[in-house]
C-alpha cells in the first residue's frame, strides 16, 4: 500500500503509475475522501478536546449534551470514510522503479540476457506429454475424471525427480542463508489483501465458502505475512525458501497451454522470500536473480532473462525479472522463474517493520523469487534431456539424489 501522504504530495507520479500498470484505481475519489476524512478528523479531535475541558470545570450540561451528540454523529461518519478510503487505497499499485521500461503488456518486455544454445536434435522432438505417457510419468486423463481439466497425477520417477529438485534447491539456498519453510496454503481474505495479490489475482483465486479462506496462488502469499504486526528483531535480511502446493483458476487463460502440465490449477513451487532494509532492497533483488540464474545454469538448460515493462509488473511489484527456459517442442522460451521487489508496499499493508540504525521502526522491504516452479522444471528437463530411444537423461546435479541417471521404459 502507498502512504496516503505520499499520494497527496505525488499525485502526478501515482496517476502515471496507475496508467502505466493498467491498474483500476480511482485517484480522484481517493484524494476527495482523504480530504473529507482529514476534515472530519480535525472536527472530531476538536470536539473531544472540548469534551475533556468541559469535564474539568463546572459542567455546562446543555453544551456538554450538544458536544456529545455531535461526536455521536461524526465518529461513525469518520469510521465509515476511513474504511471506504482504505478499501480504495488497496487498489493503488506500487510505483515502478525508475529503471523499468514503460510498456502495455508482456510483448514489450525486454530480453536482457541469453545463455546457452538450444540443442540441435538429430531426431523428431517429442513434447513432454508424449514422453511422460510413454514412460508412465504423468496421467492427465485419469486426473480429469477425478478433478477435471488442468490437473494431473505425477507418477513413478517423475515423483522422485520432483523431490530431488526440492532437496537440491533447499540445500543450495540454505548455504546462502535461506531458512526452509513449509507455509499454510490457506489464508484469510485480510491476509491475502495484505500482500496485494488479492486485487492482482482477483477471480484467479480459489475461495472457501463458509469461512472465506483463500487458497494461495503463489507461495509468498502466506510467507510474506509471517511477520504481520511485528517489528523484526535481529539482523536483516531474513530469508526463507518455501515449498508449497499452489492453486489458480487460470482465469483468462482459456485456450492457452491446454495440454500437459505447463498451466495447471494445482502445482508445486519453491519460493524465495526476503525481508531487507530499504537501502539493501535493489542489491537483494539482483542477488535473488543471480541465485535463480545459478540454479537454471546448473541444470544446463538454455535460458533468457527478461525484464518486465510497467504493464506486466502486477500490483505489488516495483521491478520484476523472468527467467525463461527453452522448450524444444514449442521452439520458444517459456517462463520458469520470476523475481520481484515490492519495496515497502506489502509491509505497509501488513504492518511489518524493523529498526533502522537510529532505532526508529520503519517499514521493511519485501522481495520474492521463484526457487523453481516444479511442473515447468520437469517439462524443461524432460524435453531438453530426451534421447532418441525415448528415454530421459537426468541432469548431473540431480543424480546424487536419485540413484539413477536415466529414465527408461520399463
Amino acid at each position: 500500500m502507498l502512504d496516503i501522504k505520499f499520494v497527496r504530495e505525488n499525485k502526478k507520479l501515482v496517476e502515471t503509475a496507475i496508467k502505466n500498470k493498467n491498474a483500476k484505481a480511482d485517484l480522484e475519489k481517493i484524494l476527495m475522501l482523504d480530504e473529507k476524512k482529514r476534515s472530519l478528523h480535525e472536527r472530531v479531535d476538536l470536539l473531544r478536546r472540548e469534551k475533556n475541558e468541559l469535564s474539568k470545570g463546572k459542567i455546562d450540561i446543555t453544551k456538554a449534551k450538544k458536544v456529545k451528540q455531535m461526536l455521536k454523529d461524526l465518529e461513525p461518519e469518520l469510521t465509515e470514510k476511513s474504511e471506504e478510503l482504505l478499501e480504495l487505497m488497496y487498489h493503488l499499485p506500487n510505483i515502478p522503479a525508475k529503471d523499468v521500461l514503460v510498456g502495455k503488456n508482456d510483448k514489450e518486455n525486454k530480453v536482457i540476457k541469453t545463455h546457452g544454445t538450444p540443442k540441435d536434435f538429430s531426431f523428431k522432438v517429442r513434447d513432454h506429454m508424449e514422453l511422460a505417457e510413454s514412460l508412465d510419468l504423468i496421467d492427465v486423463k485419469r486426473a480429469a475424471k477425478v478433478s477435471g481439466s488442468r490437473f494431473s497425477y505425477l507418477k513413478n520417477q517423475a515423483v522422485l525427480l520432483e523431490f530431488a529438485l526440492v532437496r537440491w534447491i533447499m540445500e543450495e539456498l540454505a548455504e546462502v542463508g535461506f531458512q526452509p519453510i513449509i507455509p499454510p496454503v490457506l489464508e484469510t481474505s485480510a491476509t491475502a489483501k495484505g500482500t496485494g495479490y488479492f486485487e492482482a489475482l482477483g477471480d484467479d483465486a480459489y475461495h472457501t465458502r463458509e469461512d472465506e479462506m483463500i487458497l494461495v496462488g503463489t507461495s509468498e502469499q502466506s510467507v510474506v505475512p509471517y511477520y504481520t504486526d511485528e517489528i523484526i528483531e535481529g539482523n536483516l535480511p531474513k530469508r526463507f525458501i518455501a515449498f508449497s502446493t499452489c492453486f489458480r483458476r487460470e482465469a483468462g487463460s482459456y485456450g492457452k497451454d491446454v495440454t500437459g502440465i505447463f498451466r495447471q490449477h494445482q502445482f508445486d513451487k519453491l519460493e524465495m522470500v526476503s525481508f531487507v532494509q530499504k537501502e539493501k532492497s535493489d542489491e537483494e533483488h539482483e542477488f535473488i536473480l543471480s541465485l535463480e540464474e545459478k540454479l537454471v545454469k546448473a541444470l544446463k538448460l538454455p535460458y533468457q532473462i527478461s525484464k518486465m515493462c510497467t504493464g506486466d509488473l502486477g500490483l505489488p511489484a516495483a521491478r520484476k525479472y523472468d527467467i525463461e527456459v527453452w522448450i524444444p517442442s514449442q521452439n520458444q522460451y517459456r517462463e520458469l522463474t520470476s523475481c520481484s521487489t515490492c519495496t515497502d508496499f506489502q509491509s505497509r499493508r501488513l504492518n511489518i517493520r524493523y529498526r533502522n540504525k537510529d532505532g526508529k521502526p520503519i517499514f521493511v522491504h519485501t522481495l520474492n523469487g521463484t526457487g523453481l516452479a516444479i511442473g515447468r522444471a520437469l517439462i524443461a528437463i524432460m524435453e531438453n534431456y530426451q534421447q532418441k530411444d525415448g528415454s530421459i537423461k537426468i541432469p548431473q546435479v540431480l543424480q546424487p539424489y536419485l540413484g539413477f541417471d536415466k529414465i527408461i521404459k520399463k
